[in-house]
């Protein structure tokens, strides 16, 4: 093989595992995936590495189980993958644990996804976070009392962290001001809760990354995300949660998922997966992204009983394709440490 066609190569395998990184956004772009890891690797280089461990194991998994070469190379086999491993990282410190974790996650939901996919498309359902779900509850559940003990939420680092990049002097504003600021931070940080990623800055990158593939999809990010934040905040969640961003992270991705059927359907899937989510926290469940996956199956099947379409081409295939993940894989609970 010449230096030449390994090159070409290598760039094939980057650009697959990045598309697999993006695809956690439901975008299938190599620009997206770039920015998504940067915004981990802001956050905690270990989760850099996690969703490139993930998306990579998963993806040659997908290669030996016999995936439709299109749907790696779009990385709709590794996004799965990397949300698992990111789930594992972020839920377990001891780092020679999490790696282990990681990699059975990553390995498992690349062939849970092979065997729900086709099921999923004969009711016209895309298969989403689903698969990491299913791997992250068993792991948790066999890990006794890891549901109730995830990374405490930062009530003042989103918007210290935002504040400070726009004004040094921000504590000296008006109030309106102030508390515009605060508004924005947590509604960025809760588009980077999306990836597990935390704070305003890492929540500037993945909006960047959605841009990149499509500025409709980051205007649908950033509304999801407040909508399901005011609606959760409405009903008596702690502001320390939206500051951390997990109120408004299942709404991003139901908003993400559902795009291509309409605003008005947008909406409607976004105040549903936030009034799931509001429903787990409640019960003390360890939801992830199951509401954004509840929610956006709600509304495709709605859609399709009653011959509804997506108005963009390009838009309906992304649809149909994607998921997640989050964080597949992550978080919102009865109290700070509880994860999402």
């Amino acid at each position: 093989m010449s230096i030449h066609a390994q090159a070409r190569g290598d760039g094939a395998a980057l650009r697959t595992v990045l598309r697999s990184v993006g695809q956690i956004v439901l975008q299938r772009h190599a620009g997206t995936g770039a920015c998504l890891v940067a915004a981990l690797a802001l956050c905690d280089l270990r989760l850099a590495c996690a969703a490139l461990l993930g998306a990579t194991v998963a993806n040659v998994c997908a290669v030996l189980a016999g995936h439709a070469d299109n749907a790696i190379r779009d990385g709709l086999a590794g996004f799965n993958g990397a949300l698992a491993a990111l789930a594992a990282f972020t839920l377990i410190g001891d780092t020679p644990t999490a790696t282990a974790v990681a990699l059975l996650a990553a390995t498992a939901s690349a062939w849970i996804g092979a065997a729900l996919a086709p099921r999923l498309a004969r009711a016209g359902l895309s298969v989403y976070s689903t698969p990491c779900l299913i791997a992250s509850w068993v792991w948790l559940a066999l890990r006794a009392g890891a549901s109730a003990h995830g990374p405490m939420p930062a009530p003042t680092h989103a918007l210290t962290a935002l504040t400070t990049l726009i004004d040094p002097d921000w504590a000296a504003a008006p109030q309106t001001a102030w508390f515009g600021l605060r508004a924005l931070a947590g509604i960025l940080s809760g588009v980077a809760q999306t990836e597990f990623a935390s704070g305003a800055p890492a929540g500037l990158l993945v909006v960047t990354g959605l841009a990149l593939s499509s500025r409709r999809a980051a205007a649908f990010a950033l509304l999801g995300a407040a909508l399901a934040s005011g609606l959760e905040l409405a009903c008596g969640t702690p502001l320390s949660y939206f500051d951390a961003g997990l109120t408004g992270f299942n709404g991003a991705l139901a908003a993400l998922a559902t795009l291509a059927l309409g605003t008005r359907t947008a909406i409607c899937a976004t105040m549903l997966a936030a009034a799931l989510h509001l429903a787990a926290a409640h019960y003390g469940l360890p939801a992830m992204t199951a509401p954004f996956v509840l929610a956006s199956w709600c509304a495709h099947g709605t859609a399709r009983m009653l011959g509804g379409r997506p108005r963009n081409t390009a838009e309906a295939r992304a649809a149909k394709y994607e998921p997640q993940e989050t964080q597949t894989p992550p978080r919102a609970g009865a109290t700070p440490t509880a994860i999402r």
